[in-house]
């Protein structure tokens, strides 16, 4: 079985299209823009599953959190081919682990759990995404573009107990990647020449791409406030929030994962 989080890819990744502003304003005639920044990531964790033991449907379902918020870095980019239409880039990554110590002994009937007892999961994602923006409305204030494009992500989940002479070794070990089509919509507003806002959101399906036998989707929206100390340089500042849901069926039952990243953006960015 691969990746769990599978296409974790994954991802809201980061606004990576809101470089795609008006044309008229805060983006003037841009012909390149690169955004460098990082992502303060608070993520909720859900796994679940489903087998069938000796004729009885099993299944469960756990929350679980990796620790605390973590600053993590992205990437974004823009080349502007004309005045309606821009390829995009984006490239984010995770990589959390947490271990938990038991810290007393306890015993169930004969069996004896030790108090230095512990469990420790790791969880890493990578997701890079080209996407084709296109201004279907395209004024000097507001811009609507449509978005098509490609999105890769790679993920890898592993955990690892050691509890005495109950339990030791590695419960968990899942890894995927793969490509998938992904579609998305876009609104910039440009108050001034100095200020832009960007509204984005992306859907992308696993069964639109090579993710194996997972089933599920990627959902991601953001809003990102962009300000420009000079032709060439600026800084922006705003929020992101992606969900992931996807299951896999096996031999032996289903299993599958629902995880939210969300948090704040910020960084630099520096146009041409």
């Amino acid at each position: 079985m691969r990746s769990v989080p599978t296409l974790l890819a994954l991802s809201l990744l980061a606004a990576g299209a809101s470089f795609a502003s008006s044309a008229h304003a805060a983006e003037g005639d841009d012909r390149f823009a690169l955004r460098l920044g990082a992502m303060n990531i608070d993520s909720d964790n859900t796994l679940r599953g489903n087998t069938n033991v000796a004729g009885q449907d099993i299944g469960f379902s756990e929350d679980f959190k990796l620790g605390g918020k973590e600053w993590e870095p992205r990437i974004d980019g823009m080349f502007r081919i004309s005045n309606r239409q821009r390829l995009l880039f984006n490239y984010f990554k995770y990589d959390k682990d947490r271990r938990e110590t038991l810290g007393q002994d306890i015993s169930f009937g004969n069996v004896n759990v030790p108090g230095d007892s512990f469990v420790k999961a790791e969880l890493k994602y990578q997701v890079a995404s080209l996407v084709y923006d296109y201004s279907v409305v395209d004024t000097e204030k507001f811009d609507l573009g449509l978005q098509l494009g490609a999105e890769y992500a790679k993920v890898s989940t592993k955990g690892y107990a050691d509890l005495g002479t109950v339990y030791e070794g590695q419960f968990l070990d899942e890894k995927t990647d793969g490509v998938a089509p992904v579609v998305g919509a876009r609104l910039s507003f440009t108050p001034s020449e100095k200020w832009m806002i960007t509204l984005q959101g992306q859907y992308l399906n696993t069964r639109w791409g090579s993710f194996d036998d997972y089933k599920g989707d990627l959902s991601r929206a953001n809003a990102i406030v962009d300000y420009r100390f000079t032709d060439n340089f600026g800084v922006f500042a705003g929020y992101d929030w992606f969900k992931l849901d996807a299951d896999k069926k096996g031999s032996d039952g289903t299993i599958g994962l629902k995880q939210e990243f969300k948090g704040p953006v910020a960084g630099i960015s520096v146009n041409f």
